[in-house]
């Protein structure tokens, strides 16, 4: 009985590094990136400098801002996705009203809504090409002086993924 114990116990082991190493299906590159410092980058936006968060991993996409109770001015959370589509973003469980700006695959501003906390309607952008979304304040963009036509510095952004442990190659950025 105790040597069966013991193979038990052995196997129990085993089954728990093979899950830990496995953490939930991820990729060893999103793994990485969960762990890499730092989460804050400097991104400018028409030569206007945000601290930004990056949101790049389904998870911290799909978590956003969602219970922050403030956010400081110029900072905010850059989204990016892999491939450019149309996009909607939801304010549930986000206290903080919020500007949304939507961004094309080459940097350009295109949009910017306004949006209230806790709407689950969703703001959906008017256009089909946007692979780069960034939350600040309730009219922070104004306040900065940043508007349409604007481009965002995809340089730092391709850099800040390099400093994840992510390959901005995946994400289609190769400048």
């Amino acid at each position: 009985m105790n040597k069966f114990k013991r193979i038990l116990n052995y196997h129990f082991v085993l089954f728990l590094l093979f899950a830990l190493t496995s953490c939930e299906g991820k990729s060893q590159n999103e793994n990485k990136a969960l762990i890499q410092a730092p989460k804050i980058f400097t991104i400018h936006v028409g030569g206007k400098k945000i601290n930004a968060e990056l949101a790049v991993l389904p998870k911290e996409r799909q978590k956003g801002l969602m219970f922050r109770e403030k956010m400081e001015p110029g900072t905010g959370m850059l989204f990016v996705f892999e491939e450019a589509s149309a996009q909607k973003f939801w304010m549930r469980n986000t206290r903080i009203p919020l500007d949304i700006a939507y961004f094309s695959p080459d940097g350009k501003l295109k949009e910017i809504h306004s949006a209230k906390p806790f709407d689950l309607r969703g703001v959906p952008s008017r256009s089909q090409d946007i692979q780069f979304v960034l939350e600040l304040n309730l009219h922070d963009f104004r306040k900065q002086n940043i508007k349409i036509g604007d481009r965002l510095n995809l340089n730092e952004v391709k850099e800040a993924l390099n400093k994840r442990g992510l390959n901005p190659i995946d994400y289609n950025i190769a400048l």
